[in-house]
């Protein structure tokens, strides 16, 4: 059974950078009304200070010592070179395989930047994600057949981004579906499994402009 300890151990070591810099991001949004940037910035370095104790324990137990102020600096600036490029990438890149359009994919980046990162992380285990909607405009649920949200988190808040996704579980396992659900919900955003115009999963952050919005 030991094996079965370490392996969960290790799953949850590898997971913990992923958590800290989402979940906390998310938590910093709903708690405080900072700027976008700024919680995501909070994220980010509470992943980054985990990322230099994770490499401090490894070097403490290849060479039995801590270091230095210079190799504590090294650990610092690769941590911050690791999680500023997974950033970067995730914020900037969706894979047309990944859109179900290509207006889609142009309107990922209208979407809040912890929606992105969420989406991007997940995306790295399930390479099969389709993103159905992003961002919208009244006129596009009566388009749909749909009667016309006042409030909408799809729409465009007040600090400029989207804070809805919809992604695509038609065609998928419901293990699936739960599966992606469930990671969501862990990373503190809400979740909303419905049909409107095809079965979908409708991921949202809440948006202090439009309080009880979806």
């Amino acid at each position: 059974m030991k094996w079965i300890y370490y392996l969960l151990k290790l799953s949850l070591l590898l997971i913990l950078p992923f958590i800290f810099l989402i979940r906390g991001a998310v938590y910093l949004h709903v708690q405080s009304e900072l700027n976008p940037w700024a919680c995501l910035l909070g994220g980010m370095g509470a992943t980054i200070l985990l990322l230099v104790i994770y490499f401090s324990v490894i070097h403490g137990r290849l060479t039995g010592q801590i270091g230095n102020m210079g190799s504590l600096k090294r650990r610092s600036l690769l941590a911050l070179c690791l999680v500023l490029g997974y950033c970067l990438y995730g914020l900037l890149h969706l894979s047309n395989a990944n859109a179900k359009q290509d207006a889609v994919r142009q309107e990922y980046r209208s979407l809040h930047p912890i929606l992105r990162l969420s989406i991007s992380t997940i995306l790295f285990i399930d390479r099969s994600l389709i993103v159905t909607d992003a961002n919208r405009q009244p006129e596009d649920y009566r388009k749909m057949g749909l009667p016309t949200a006042r409030r909408s988190l799809h729409y465009r808040q007040k600090n400029g981004f989207v804070h809805a996704v919809d992604i695509r579980t038609r065609g998928r396992s419901e293990l699936r579906n739960k599966l992606l659900q469930g990671y969501f919900q862990m990373m503190g955003l809400n979740t909303l499994r419905h049909g409107g115009t095809a079965d979908h999963l409708h991921i949202s952050l809440k948006s202090h402009d439009s309080p009880g919005a979806i």
